[in-house]
């Protein structure tokens, strides 16, 4: 148990603003992080788990942070858990963080076996009972993914002793599906057997958890079963903007060759369900092809977003904008930048490209630093807090990148947290002249808030998670 106490004493060092330029260059154990406009509240190793997706709920009187993971690393295929003295495959961490400044570890919950991509419980996605049509209104649903073969349904209603509920299995892959509580429609990234890409979209009527009901299967035009030809790239995730909203936005892709869809909700759930060619095609409005040299991890829907330029415009006042955040996938810049994207998808058939933001290499020497850098995923909330104003963009050895959006066509930079490294943090490799070379640098994976105004970053590289608040000129944005 002290190796544990090291590391959280490590991760919740006290908040010093930071270095750059050629110092950065190492990262060592127990150096301050490098911050700007944002402070580290509290921190938890997360039993040193690779960390995937967090999502925050608040649950009666408490706040209960669900952190997915992915699978174990080479070195430690099946890390311990301190509560059990147990050997047990990364799968979904559930914090109190109730209190911030002390996040208190909860539970963990096995998932598949396996190591990186190929195990763990990446995803995970909460609603309450009262909140769905059928649930049971003393319970509160966590949807996750189990590796690569299965769905799970947990009620989590006491967090520290969840219960299964619902298993949707016999997959051959699964990533980051997206649940509406208010419908209990879910949108679950799968991989059907009898498709030709590894990942699609099955629509679910997850309004009664114990009883789920398939609505159909989608995907791309030659995706289907029984296609020939070529085969499209393959789906990352959608978010929805609900019943109202009447979208899903589709992101395909993930680092090249990927584009944004839009898709008619109400045509998704209720057209024709058979997977034809042209079934597939009705539901889609347009879709906006990226470069080669990009793709969408993350496609976030902000509609009416009121531009202040624009305010003496007889048109166009409000725009609908989607962020688009691609993912970094290979280590020390061994490809095309990988960056966040605004697009205006006002009119809709004629969706454009209006700005972009990374973080400028040379402000850290990222390249030389080890691990991925470049963009990878943004929070998700449409709480008040943020929603239209700031985006909080994870950007691996970068660290995490608050931006100020109100302005989408010119995103600004207002504040970051690069993490310390711990003695937990593992290595990132790249192959030179046939012999590996490995650094340690922080790997901020995925980010959230909360509507309290806390963000949430999670670490791939086994550093846990870190609970920061903007400060300064950054907080002023959000109020």
């Amino acid at each position: 148990m002290k190796r544990w106490g090291l590391l959280i004493a490590l991760a919740a060092m006290t908040f010093v603003a930071g270095f750059t330029g050629a110092q950065a260059q190492q990262q060592v154990i127990g150096a301050p992080p490098e911050a700007s406009n944002m402070k580290l509240v509290g921190a938890n190793d997360l039993q040193a788990r690779s960390a995937y997706q967090p999502t925050i709920h608040h649950q009666g009187d408490r706040w209960i942070a669900y952190i997915g993971h992915h699978g174990g690393t080479d070195d430690i295929p099946t890390p311990v858990n301190p509560q059990t003295g147990k050997d047990e495959p990364n799968g979904t961490s559930i914090v109190d963080v109730t209190d911030p400044a002390h996040p208190k570890y909860l539970r963990h919950i096995p998932g598949q076996e396996g190591k990186y991509e190929a195990g763990g419980a990446q995803m995970v996605r909460i609603c309450d009972g009262k909140a769905l049509p059928k649930g049971d209104p003393n319970a509160v649903y966590m949807l996750r993914t189990f590796g690569s073969e299965a769905h799970e349904i947990w009620n989590v209603a006491d967090p520290a002793n969840p219960v299964l509920i619902t298993r949707l299995g016999g997959l051959k892959d699964t990533h980051k599906s997206w649940w509406e509580c208010d419908t209990g429609i879910a949108f679950l990234v799968s991989g059907a057997p009898d498709w030709r890409t590894r990942r699609m979209t099955q629509v679910y009527d997850l309004g009664d958890p114990a009883h789920p009901v398939k609505i159909r299967d989608f995907g791309l035009p030659g995706q289907e079963p029984g296609a020939t030809g070529a085969v499209p790239t393959e789906l990352h995730g959608p978010i929805s903007t609900g019943k109202e909203g009447n979208r899903v936005y589709f992101g395909y892709g993930t680092n090249k060759g990927g584009f944004l869809q839009i898709v008619d909700r109400e045509k998704l759930i209720n057209g024709p369900k058979e997977p034809t060619a042209e079934n597939l095609r009705l539901p889609e409005i347009s879709r906006m092809p990226m470069s080669a040299f990009n793709g969408a991890h993350t496609t976030f829907p902000m509609k009416a977003m009121p531009i202040a330029e624009f305010a003496k415009d007889k048109d166009g006042k409000t725009r609908d904008i989607v962020m688009i955040v691609d993912e970094a996938i290979l280590n020390e810049c061994s490809e095309p930048r990988q960056m966040v994207w605004f697009a205006d998808v006002t009119v809709e058939n004629r969706p454009m490209m209006i700005s972009s933001f990374t973080v400028p290499e040379a402000s850290g020497s990222f390249c030389e630093r080890g691990g991925r850098f470049g963009s990878h995923s943004s929070n998700e909330s449409m709480a008040p807090v943020y929603y239209k104003k700031m985006a909080f963009i994870a950007f691996f050895n970068a660290g995490i990148r608050a931006l100020d959006i109100r302005d989408p066509y010119h995103p600004l930079e207002v504040g970051y947290f690069i993490p310390s490294i711990t003695a937990a943090t593992d290595k990132r490799c790249v192959t030179v002249d046939g012999k590996d070379r490995c650094k340690v640098a922080i790997q901020t994976n995925n980010v959230e808030t909360d509507d309290r105004g806390y963000i949430y970053a999670v670490d791939r590289a086994n550093t846990g998670m870190h609970i920061l608040e903007l400060t300064g000129e950054a907080r002023a944005v959000a109020q």
